[in-house]
């Protein structure tokens, strides 16, 4: 984004007068000069040099130029660098969340450093090292396996203590104080089941993912839909799993998901990716989607609408939640003291063809 351009001239004007070794009263460059060089409008150096006033780094006198204040100038360590780790990159919904981050990034001047961990504490622990190694400004993460205790706590805790911006996208640790950008997974959860109500249905099932706060939230939306509709058995059948074992738990748990869709009219996934593998699950066994069982997912990723059913779910604003993340980091690269609040975008509803209308 072009408003945020001035930060990288921020770090360009630190570095320069630490290699030119130059001293407090004497000249800078000037706005037409720095406009020339980096080819930038007068407005964007204007920011910068706002910045760098106010840091006093520089002072600006009217008539007369700008100036190198009596303050020491640090050069800047960070080199304008920003570290994003993800879970995953390649795949599903990720590819769109981290171009949403690239493209702010990248319109900011910033270099950026890309990490995925599989969804592995052990891998997040050596990207935050890495990037922490490197002299990152500011990162945004996704953590592995947010729902279980971490061993990185140490590290978050460094990253707290050396004043770099942190900001989390699609969940956070329950003890962490940075922000979170994400889709609000309650309101996604809710909104699936209560259209399940809505149709008709009322013996509900769900799986969710155990090992991360997006499984946990989500099986709350689903709990708290049941519960508004007075049916809060629909708790008793449910079926949690690791999020590695998506495809796994429909062959060693094959008889008692047999048994709960056999009592069920209507199914809620954690996401898409599992309901496809139910999808796929159902058709083995001679069980017809939508008419003996309607399924619905969340997240709406590129495979929703081109599967064997196409699946009812919820669009998941992947590309915004980039964008927002990375627009929030570098307000808090700007100002430290930046408010901190999450920001969740609301779910919007996609109907398909996996849900049977039973109510006419």
């Amino acid at each position: 984004m072009d408003d945020y351009k001035y930060l990288a001239l921020v770090d360009w004007v630190k570095n320069y007068i630490a290699d030119e070794q130059m001293k407090p009263g004497d000249r800078f460059l000037t706005e037409k000069e720095l406009c020339t060089i980096h080819n930038v409008s007068r407005q964007t150096v204007r920011q910068a040099l706002m910045k760098l006033e106010r840091d006093n780094i520089i002072s600006r006198v009217r008539g007369s130029g700008t100036y190198i204040s009596g303050t020491a100038v640090p050069r800047s360590s960070a080199g304008g660098s920003i570290g994003v780790i993800s879970t995953y990159f390649s795949d599903y919904i990720f590819p769109h969340i981290i171009t949403g981050i690239e493209r702010v990034l990248n319109d900011a001047g910033c270099p950026i450093q890309i990490a995925t961990t599989h969804n592995l504490v052990s891998e997040e622990t050596q990207a935050l090292k890495s990037m922490l190694a490197n002299g990152v400004r500011g990162l945004i993460v996704e953590p592995s396996k947010s729902a279980l205790p971490n061993l990185n706590t140490g590290l978050y805790e460094e990253i707290r203590k050396s004043g770099i911006p942190l900001v989390f996208f699609n969940a956070k640790y329950e003890w962490a104080e940075a922000p979170c950008v994400a889709m609000d997974d309650t309101a996604a959860a809710r909104t699936v089941t209560d259209h399940l109500f809505d149709c008709g249905h009322s013996k509900l099932c769900g799986f969710f993912v155990l090992d991360n706060m997006q499984g946990h939230k989500r099986f709350r939306g689903f709990a708290e839909s049941c519960a508004a509709h007075g049916k809060s058995e629909s708790e008793q059948n449910l079926i949690w799993y690791a999020a590695e074992d998506s495809a796994k738990i429909f062959t060693y748990e094959k008889k008692r998901i047999l048994d709960m869709l056999g009592r069920s009219t209507a199914v809620v996934c954690y996401n898409d990716m599992l309901a496809i593998e139910l999808l796929k699950f159902c058709k083995e066994n001679g069980i017809s989607v939508p008419d003996d069982v309607s399924v619905v997912g969340i997240d709406d990723s590129r495979y929703a609408a081109i599967c064997d059913v196409p699946l009812t779910t919820v669009h998941h604003p992947h590309d915004k939640v980039g964008e927002a993340a990375a627009e929030l980091l570098l307000k808090r690269i700007e100002d430290p003291g930046a408010p901190t609040e999450d920001i969740l975008f609301t779910p919007e509803l996609v109907v398909r063809k996996s849900v049977k209308y039973l109510n006419g």
